[in-house]
């Protein structure tokens, strides 16, 4: 998404066709046999997302093309899982920062197992996790994982002084909104606290994007977020080897080192 779209042997972009070609291969062969096992009755509508891609249709009514199933794949598994990763890494390392967070994080997973008696987590109980959502919120706004994306005008707009006309395409970065002191005061401070309430004002925090092409996978990223952290905490306490590590993007922002903690089983029940 990031390299000049020229397919020349031995650049990133040729590398990643090739890969995205023998991907969306075996997509096609699963999504072939889908097809065989649902006319058979072998696979119903509703068994799962690729089930469901396969008996919806598009906002025109239309079904989805194969391309487009796998498009849709391949982002809820490529996307979805460095996104995450990203978001669980600066999590991490803004709560060793931030002590009093984490142990407010603690304590409301801490609330939760005992009211749950041991049982696994269900749904419900990510819904009580608000703080510690809160606090993910604010390493998503600190650290968007998507650095920005395309959007195509489909009028002509104004903005700024200047004129962008019908067709364009725009990048929009979630860096700069989710900064704008106007709306986060001290904006490169973590603060959870922001999210509370009724939280920022709409389209000041787009990390997942906003409006009707927000990302679909924002309540999957949410649901794999919040589960993770909930047993890392409960188990163990950390600190960081270098809290002074800097942070490259490439395309993702990471910590130049790998981020390497040192890792005690929790003492605080």
């Amino acid at each position: 998404m990031l390299q000049i779209p020229v397919d020349f042997p031995g650049t990133l972009y040729r590398k990643a066709r090739i890969g995205s070609n023998h991907l969306r291969r075996i997509l096609q062969s699963v999504i072939d046999k889908r097809r065989e096992d649902m006319a058979c009755g072998l696979a119903s509508s509703d068994q799962d997302l690729l089930s469901y891609l396969l008996c919806n249709v598009d906002g025109r009514e239309n079904p989805l093309t194969d391309n487009d199933i796998k498009d849709n794949i391949m982002l809820l598994l490529m996307a979805g899982h460095d996104t995450s990763v990203v978001t669980v890494t600066f999590l991490l390392r803004y709560l060793a920062l931030n002590q009093h967070c984490y142990r407010q994080v603690l304590q409301e997973q801490l609330n939760i197992t005992r009211d749950k008696g041991g049982s696994l987590l269900q749904w419900n109980d990510l819904q009580k996790m608000k703080y510690t959502w809160n606090a993910a919120q604010e390493t998503l706004r600190l650290n968007p994982p998507v650095g920005g994306s395309w959007r195509k005008a489909i009028v002509d707009i104004s903005y700024g002084g200047f004129t962008i006309p019908k067709g364009w395409k725009l990048q929009w970065t979630p860096n700069s909104t989710n900064k704008d002191s106007k709306y986060f005061p001290d904006p490169e401070k973590f603060d959870p606290a922001r999210f509370e309430g009724s939280g920022p004002v709409p389209y000041t925090f787009v990390p997942f994007g906003g409006g009707p092409r927000m990302c679909p996978g924002n309540e999957f990223a949410r649901m794999v977020i919040l589960v993770f952290l909930h047993n890392v905490v409960k188990l163990f306490e950390w600190d960081l080897v270098d809290v002074n590590e800097k942070v490259i993007v490439d395309p993702f922002p990471a910590p130049v080192n790998g981020q390497p903690i040192n890792l005690r089983l929790q003492s605080l029940k």
